[in-house]
């Protein structure tokens, strides 16, 4: 969808690194470079081209984890922009009463605030926010809703972040976007900058990731399928002495260190064994090929540095021009969210995506079967029967749905619920549920039907006769229901009570629209 529109960023949350457009993410790095140029000159006419300059316009600093490098680049991207800035301190503030995030942000955009830098603990909390966000507008009359920047929600992602180390691998590599050769070494796992690289790395064409993590730490799965899923070659190492064993090593390396108030106990025991194998040694500098750089979102560990300092005066060093980007990355993110940027912006940006409830087909009946559905052995006269649930799955995991399906459903009473054998396909199983004289379900509770047990086949029954015949296909989403409930105990559903929404991937799991953790139909109807 070509975009020729004026302020094309104005009221944009950037809550993932895919909420941004190619065009976009290219848009802000040109902007970026031409600040860095202004600021080197001296150019006081393009510096204050860039700067919101407007002291009603709030720019409210949620940082609800301890941090350093994005807090403080934050706060003085905002002092550039001369606007109104508040600082969020969790240590006094409504959170500590344990009141809903929610409330106090719909409170704070009463009072004047357009844009919430928010990082949490919380996975998702951006996105809930934006969402919620918008509905206090519409419903006092506000006029633009608030923009929120994800600054880091737990293990989830760290979008800008990730738009300050493509910015410099994009000014490193003398924007030239063909290709990428990168590793990523260290706690892979609960590594939020790294996450956010499955995303981020498309501004390149051809990309290859190399994996460098103990299994104990390594890259969640579901991130290497969307790498691959967006084309990239993956390849996976133990350690950084197998990975400088081989002869193929990347030119851009990108360390991270332990993340340790996000792990558990088991981990914690044996984090020195972890170290060992994701730390930078004298010994490994002649493995080096030629123009390597090396990177860290720093600051690093003062005793367990995963890059050591005697890097610092080597041409390897990447990382201080990469730490002294977030400023320049940040204060052009700013200035495109309020509006001031953005307005010879010409390019593709994010489509909006639809998902309509197109999953109920509809089939005519056939005569031939009508015997077949029985209570115990016993011909239905009239009611509903559910079959073929779960098909193809083992018998116990089919008995285990159903007796989920029957609690969902509040399907108690007088009926009859089984495993057969298919008759066509010996060895497949598949579940069944007889309901003679059940009322028959409404609208809403088919979709609910389908997405419970997606594949089943829902019959209504009168007279002995199937009356109508429908088979439920895998929803595109699930939402509007009380029991779903995300997998991810770190999803902002947990913290607070937030409606629940799923959204069907290609791999025919859900992700939730929140915290988009992957997660099979089964595991959200728990």
């Amino acid at each position: 969808m070509e975009q020729d529109a004026k302020n094309i960023f104005k009221g944009r949350s950037f809550c993932v690194a895919s909420d941004f457009s190619l065009d976009e993410w290219l848009y802000i790095f040109e902007k970026t470079d031409e600040l860095k140029k202004a600021i080197k000159n001296k150019d006081k006419d393009i510096l204050d081209s860039f700067r919101i300059d407007d002291i009603d316009y709030g720019i409210q600093n949620a940082i609800l984890e301890p941090s350093t490098r994005t807090d403080n680049s934050f706060r003085n991207a905002a002092e550039f922009h001369k606007a109104k800035f508040n600082l969020f301190d969790p240590g006094v503030s409504s959170r500590k009463k344990k009141e809903s995030y929610a409330d106090t942000f719909n409170t704070l955009s009463g009072y004047g605030n357009s844009l919430f830098i928010v990082r949490s603990s919380e996975e998702g909390l951006c996105r809930w926010l934006e969402i919620n966000g918008k509905r206090y507008t519409d419903n006092n009359n506000i006029e633009v809703p608030p923009a929120f920047i994800n600054a880091g929600d737990g293990q989830h992602e760290h979008p800008t972040q990730e738009l300050l180390d493509e910015f410099t691998f994009w000014e490193s590599n003398y924007k030239d976007q063909s290709s990428m050769h990168i590793a990523l070494i260290g706690d892979l796992l609960h590594g939020r900058t790294v996450h956010s690289k499955a995303d981020g790395l498309t501004v390149f064409n051809r990309v290859e990731v190399d994996l460098i993590a103990p299994e104990e730490i390594s890259m969640p799965e579901n991130y290497i399928k969307k790498m691959k899923g967006n084309g990239f070659k993956i390849r996976k190492f133990e350690s950084l002495d197998e990975y400088f064993s081989q002869g193929h090593i990347a030119g851009k390396q990108y360390y991270t260190r332990p993340q340790l108030e996000r792990m558990g106990e088991d981990i914690i025991k044996i984090q020195d064994k972890l170290r060992e194998k994701i730390i930078f040694r004298k010994e490994h500098l002649a493995k080096q090929p030629e123009g390597t750089k090396m990177y860290h979102p720093l600051p690093r560990h003062k005793d367990h540095p995963t890059l050591p300092v005697f890097l610092d005066s080597t041409p390897l060093n990447g990382y201080e021009m990469q730490s002294r980007n977030g400023y320049f990355i940040r204060i052009v993110l700013l200035g495109a969210i309020a509006g001031k940027l953005g307005g010879d912006f010409q390019g593709e940006t994010v489509e909006k995506k639809e998902y309509p409830d197109d999953f109920i087909d509809e089939t005519t009946p056939k005569s031939s079967g009508i015997k077949n559905y029985k209570e115990g052995i016993r011909p239905i006269d009239n009611g509903m029967v559910i079959d073929h649930v779960c098909r193809g799955d083992s018998e116990k995991d089919i008995w285990d749905h159903l007796a989920k399906v029957m609690k969902i459903m509040n399907l108690y009473g007088r009926g009859y619920i089984g495993v057969d054998e298919s008759q066509k396909d010996k060895g497949m199983y598949k579940g069944l549920i007889s309901l003679p004289d059940h009322e028959h379900f409404d609208e809403k509770q088919i979709k609910k039907l389908g997405a419970v047990v997606p594949g089943c086949t829902l019959n209504f029954i009168e007279d002995e006769h199937i009356s109508r015949k429908l088979r439920l296909r895998m929803p595109r989403r699930i939402y509007g229901f009380e029991e779903p409930d995300c997998s991810n105990e770190r999803c902002i559903t947990h913290e607070e009570p937030v409606p629940k929404k799923f959204i069907r991937a290609k791999d025919g799991k859900y992700s939730c629209l929140y915290c988009e953790h992957p997660q099979t139909f089964k595991e959200i109807w728990r």
